[in-house]
């Protein structure tokens, strides 16, 4: 096997997924994990503290046509050293966690990954050892948990398969979104949201909106979180800011109904 500077190696090249085996017991699990992943075109691989070290003999003997995806394997010492530049991790694992997490099958897992590597990001799914699978520590570093529908009654899986399942609902709708080159958005910073959030509020400030003035401060909470969970673009800002300006230059009505610049009766809303 070649490549034996694993420390440079394994450096995100996306768009897809990186496969991390956390504490892999036996070098055929690395191999036949490996050789799940290269079925479906996923070659990146990271390892953290493997039992046996690195390289193993026996996971090149297993892999049986995969060396690409152990020739650039990535060793961590940490489970967080091994995510540290993902921006969404996803955790297997079959036993239920006292950790509030969104939980996903395979399928719902890899079409959300797809999503967020067609948007740029880079993301990551953490493989627990053979004996007992993840630890609450390496469950905490994940965004989503991923849990297979399987017998209750029987519900382990070896890490291969589970590799495998995942590897093959990744391989499922293998072209991803292509850019057009017509798009002219691209996602709103923190900041962008947080500004307009500000001039909508003062624009709201003086209908009374935030009233009464002991729930100012909820309404105000509810209204922040509600702008920062829409998945708003730049061009959505600037609409945004269009709308609330137009309203808040929108002529008066006196209680009559009528347009109190001229008097005459204003138009209805539908």
């Amino acid at each position: 096997m070649s490549g034996t500077n694993h420390s440079a190696g394994g450096e995100w090249q996306g768009p897809q997924p990186v496969f991390i085996l956390v504490r892999p017991q036996m070098g055929e699990n690395i191999g036949a994990a490996a050789r799940a992943m290269w079925n479906f075109g996923l070659e990146h691989m990271r390892l953290v503290a493997p039992r046996d070290g690195w390289p193993n003999p026996a996971a090149v003997a297993m892999a049986s046509g995969a060396a690409r995806v152990l020739d650039q394997v990535r060793v961590d010492d940490t489970t967080a050293g091994a995510v540290a530049d993902l921006n969404h991790v996803y955790a297997t694992t079959a036993r239920p966690r006292d950790l509030t997490k969104e939980v996903m099958t395979p399928e719902q897992a890899m079409q959300d990954a797809r999503a967020r590597v067609g948007r740029g990001e880079k993301v990551g799914v953490l493989f627990g050892p053979e004996r007992a699978g993840l630890e609450n520590a390496d469950v905490v570093l994940a965004n989503t948990v991923i849990t297979v529908p399987v017998n209750p009654a029987f519900a382990s899986l070896n890490l291969a398969q589970c590799a495998l399942l995942t590897a093959y609902e990744w391989g499922r709708e293998v072209a991803l979104p292509q850019k057009t080159g017509k798009e002219k958005t691209r996602t709103a910073t923190r900041d962008e949201v947080a500004r307009m959030t500000e001039a909508l509020a003062a624009r709201l400030e003086p209908g009374n909106f935030f009233w009464p003035p002991d729930k100012a401060d909820s309404l105000r909470e509810n209204l922040d979180n509600l702008m920062n969970r829409l998945p708003l673009t730049d061009a959505d800002v600037r609409t945004l800011y269009g709308v609330f300006r137009t309203l808040a230059e929108r002529t008066p009505r006196d209680q009559s109904g009528r347009d109190q610049s001229s008097g005459a009766p204003a138009a209805q809303d539908p």
